[in-house]
């Protein structure tokens, strides 16, 4: 057990306490299966920009990023440039649209039912690959937040990675099950301030113990003075453009997120998407920025070099606070990796109920029996993540990056050129979606792997995304059934209101 197990204990405890009581609350406020996946429709801005960015950081913000920055230094920038780029870009091109649109079209709850009504299509191939492309995905994604999880409670209370992880899935599927998109996003926005307190709270403690910035630089340039070069690697080697524009290319993700993606259609207005923009953008830089320097915090302040980078953070936190208060810092990270596990299982089930099961039914479902069957495809989707996480040797960033690239490049695309393009096809949006998606997958068999490995070392969210968009393009030039007259109208009409 470790130094920090009795505080720790006490803090997760008051924290746990804390969400399943808003858990308890949202499910006495779940009427129906669209309050169940979309809370209704009447997200505060506030609530939609907070709990969109806490759905997207995930363990890998604590964990994966600062492990990166630990080893790469400010190479990392270029990854915090381009999310912070991909926020901003994704709440001004599709917040708004996503939102008027999703609820002119027969009020779309999950992103396979918009694309299919966005086109009028009769044929189920849209609205299957669609879902079976989140599925797949999805599993890598939570599967990565059970991994964090794992390594967060091995380290903390001693327990065996395997038990850890159980323990994890327990406690999130609890308090999902009962609240549905309620409980997610209430307990996001308390669990993404608490993710933000604590990444601002380890670097500005560091740093004020080394003396000042000025003196927490020099202590970073001594163990490795090319940890301060964004323009560099840690050997000293200059980053080359496909290198940076694989690091960039991770904003491209977001367009392709249907957790984040939820929030858009979720706010309660749409004449509200520009304060949640601003709220969202700032927010998420803050902590990208923040989880750069645990990483150059690490380097420098840490004796003993990490056997595991991406404990850097929990490393510090035992080291330098008080134990409660560690204890506190470090409920930060189950805050992370439950914020974006429940909002992932929540798409999962979402697309499960509303989508699939009702296609190999073959028969409607009343509101009662859907809202049971997200609740069943909720546990059905945790089970197999947690199966996948069995590897306590797993990296959380290179899971991560498989996922996102995935789900980028397939579905990103699709939705952005759905929102802009009227006489876009639903065969071009169904190229958009099986090229994108297949690209990541060769593009990643074929090449080393990894947040920029692939062909050329090109992160493969980067030539799947374009693959995907040039797909869509000529697809649809070729011609095809063109969208039904009723969603012309539909897309008008969301124009108008612009």
């Amino acid at each position: 057990m470790s130094d920090l197990s009795m505080p720790s204990i006490i803090a997760f405890g008051a924290y746990i306490a804390t969400v399943l009581a808003i858990g308890v609350y949202a499910y006495v406020r779940t009427k129906n299966a669209s309050d169940y996946f979309l809370g209704g429709r009447n997200l505060s801005p506030a609530v939609s920009a907070i709990s969109a960015g806490a759905s997207d950081m995930s363990g890998w913000v604590l964990l994966g990023l600062p492990g990166y920055a630990y080893l790469a230094g400010l190479e990392a920038f270029w990854i915090t440039l381009g999310l912070t780029i991909g926020v901003a870009a994704n709440w001004m091109l599709m917040a708004k649209r996503l939102r008027l649109y999703s609820a002119l079209l027969d009020d779309a709850v999950t992103i396979p039912t918009y694309l299919q009504r966005r086109f009028g299509d009769s044929k189920p191939w849209l609205k299957i690959i669609a879902g079976v492309a989140i599925l797949l995905f999805f599993l890598f994604y939570v599967s990565s937040g059970l991994i964090a999880g794992g390594k967060l409670f091995n380290a903390v209370f001693g327990l065996d990675y395997i038990v850890a992880v159980l323990a994890g899935v327990a406690l999130i599927l609890l308090y999902t099950l009962f609240g549905g998109f309620l409980a997610v996003s209430w307990t996001d926005v308390f669990q993404g301030l608490l993710m933000l307190g604590a990444l601002i709270a380890v670097p500005v403690l560091v740093v004020s113990n080394t003396g000042g910035l000025g003196d927490f630089t020099d202590q970073v340039a001594e163990v490795n003075p090319e940890l301060l070069n964004i323009f560099t690697n840690a050997e000293g080697m200059s980053l080359s453009w496909l290198e940076i524009i694989s690091l960039l290319g991770w904003g491209l993700g977001y367009f392709g997120l249907p957790h984040v993606l939820a929030r858009f259609k979720a706010i309660r207005s749409a004449d509200e998407v520009g304060l949640a923009a601003v709220i969202g953008v700032s927010w998420s830089f803050i902590g990208y920025l923040m989880a750069i320097l645990v990483g150059l915090c690490g380097a420098a302040y840490l004796a003993n070099p990490l056997a595991d980078s991406e404990r850097v953070f929990i490393e510090l936190t035992s080291l330098i606070f008080h134990p409660l208060i560690a204890g506190v810092l470090l409920a930060a990270i189950l805050a992370a990796i439950m914020s974006t596990v429940d909002s992932q299982l929540l798409v999962c089930s979402a697309t499960l109920a509303e989508d699939l099961y009702p296609m190999l039914a073959k028969a409607s479902l009343a509101p009662e029996q859907r809202l049971q069957i997200g609740r069943v495809a909720v546990v059905a989707m945790a089970l197999l993540a947690t199966v996948m996480a069995m590897k306590p040797d797993s990296k959380v960033l290179d899971v991560v990056s498989y996922a996102w690239a995935g789900l980028g490049a397939s579905l990103g695309p699709t939705i952005l050129l759905s929102l802009y393009w009227r006489s876009m096809t639903a065969a071009g949006a169904l190229a958009g979606i099986l090229v994108g998606g297949v690209t990541v997958i060769v593009w990643e068999a074929l090449g080393s792997g990894g947040y920029s490995g692939g062909i050329f070392d090109l992160f493969s969210l980067v030539p799947g995304f374009l693959f995907s968009m040039l797909a869509i393009v000529l697809v649809t030039r070729l011609g095809g059934q063109p969208p039904a007259t009723w969603v012309v109208a539909q897309f008008d009409k969301m124009r108008s209101q612009l």
